[in-house]
This record gives C-alpha cells, structure tokens and sequence, in this order.
C-alpha cells in the first residue's frame, strides 16, 4: 500500500496485478501511531479475520475466517480500559466504536493485526480493511477500498497474508564491476 503523492489520506493497493484505489487517515501513513491521531500506521499488518453483515450481502469468498455482525457488537478504543483494542459487546461503558453501522463502511470489515497481540495502550486500536466513503473521504486511520474492489480483494487473501502499508520496496541496484 502506498501513499498517493500530494494526498496524505489517499493511497493505492498493490495486490499482484491488482491495483486498487484506497482511503488513509489525513495525517497519511505514519511510524509512531497514536491513539486518535488520524494516522495509518506503517507496518505489515496480518489479516486476522472478516466481519460481516449478514443482511448487507453474501457471505464473501475468501480463505480468511468470517464472523457474523451482529447489533452489539463493538471495538474498544479506550486505552485505559482492560478490553483495549478488543471486540466488546454494548452496552459497554468506555469508550467504543460499533460494527453493527447504518452508513455501510462496515459491510465487510478485514480486522487487521494491529497493536493486538498483546494490545499496548495508547498504541492505536481498530486498524480495519472497510468499504470507503464517496469520494474516498480520509478515514480515522484505516484502509478503505470502494465496496466492489474490498469484496473483490477479499476473495484474493489468505491467512498468510500481510498488507505491507508503507513505500514500495526498492528495486536492488546490480553493482557493476
């Protein structure tokens, strides 16, 4: 994944021969992440598993475990709480995102393995691969990709695979003798 020149919250997936328009957070890809501080971290992040809406679509192709959204279902984002960077079941009282979202963007969710094992506070929480908003509107530090491109790509990923978020590897130089 790359960062779109002139266009912190903007970037390009690179899968094979896939390459695929994607939404960042709007202070671009970052080293140091922080919890809330609209970055997407640089990293090579697992794919840990798919959620998704039963009643939002087919049960997508994919290698990669699914899990069912259900309305109660949310992600801790509050670094003092014990559940940090956890799914949690509302209600619940710190503070949380919810799965379970009218807007879309959470259709189909990649959860990405990010500050999760085991979960640093403060360190950032809730890293998804999500549909994006119109326009490609930066996220709060995920990686969003138009629905039909996520469904698509999703089809492609394995438990094996990492998303590289960060500079396309270099070509290496042959030295010249």
């Amino acid at each position: 994944m790359l960062q779109s020149p002139g266009d912190r919250g903007g970037g390009r997936l690179l899968a094979g021969p896939l390459t695929l328009r994607c939404a960042l957070g709007p202070a671009g890809i970052v080293t140091r992440k922080r919890e809330g501080d609209g970055a997407t971290p640089r990293a090579d992040l697992p794919l840990r598993r798919v959620w998704r809406r039963a009643d939002r679509g087919p049960r997508p192709a994919t290698a990669l475990a699914v899990r069912t959204t259900r309305p109660d279902d949310g992600w801790c984002d509050a670094p003092e709480s014990p559940c940090y960077n956890r799914p949690v079941r509302s209600p619940f009282r710190a503070s949380h995102e919810r799965m379970w979202r009218e807007d879309g963007l959470y259709d189909l969710v990649v959860e990405l393995g990010w500050n999760d094992r085991p979960p640093r506070p403060g360190r950032g929480s809730a890293i998804f691969m999500h549909a994006a908003r119109p326009g490609f509107a930066p996220t709060a530090g995920c990686v969003a990709l138009a629905p039909a491109a996520l469904r698509r790509l999703i089809a492609r990923l394995g438990p094996q695979t990492l998303l590289r978020i960060g500079p396309r590897p270099r070509k290496l130089r042959r030295d010249r003798a």
